[in-house]
């Protein structure tokens, strides 16, 4: 592994632990040209997945891309860090285990926010606003009161 401070290949491997629920592995790493010490992650990947964007564009999938997108929308959410890394996991191996090399970003998206809907209401709208690219305040208003059971906040 090469050191991210001084680019010597030669780093030892001082830690190794489970992470994430046992799905990846945290390896604490040190650089003996530069002192330098740093965290790896070794995570199982099942097969290269393309994403297919609207525009029909195709690019490699980016796990650190879902991962900021959904810690965006969780930011400040009363909700712990490892639990939003499981559900990234369970997101990733999800669409691993789909069978196809190439998918949508709108399935993406859809399987994120019924995720998101099923841990923080908060984070599933905060996502939404974004994916579904919410314009002006009537959208929030629409959105949010779809949410809502027939007959729920409405004055007696």
């Amino acid at each position: 592994m090469r050191c991210p401070f001084c680019g010597n290949v030669d780093t030892q491997v001082k830690d190794s632990r489970p992470a994430e629920d046992h799905v990846a592995i945290r390896r604490r790493r040190f650089c003996p040209a530069c002192g330098g010490r740093f965290t790896t992650y070794e995570r199982v990947q099942l097969r290269d997945l393309v994403v297919i964007k609207t525009s029909g564009k195709r690019e490699d999938f980016d796990r650190d891309k879902l991962e900021r997108s959904i810690r965006i929308a969780m930011q400040k959410r009363p909700v712990e860090p490892e639990r939003i890394d499981q559900m990234i996991s369970g997101i990733v191996r999800r669409l691993e285990s789909m069978g196809e090399t190439d998918i949508s970003s709108k399935v993406i998206g859809e399987i994120v926010m019924e995720t998101l809907a099923r841990i923080d209401t908060v984070g599933y709208v905060r996502f939404a606003s974004v994916y579904k690219n919410f314009q002006e305040a009537d959208d929030f208003d629409k959105f949010v009161s779809e949410l809502r059971p027939p007959g729920a906040g409405d004055p007696e």
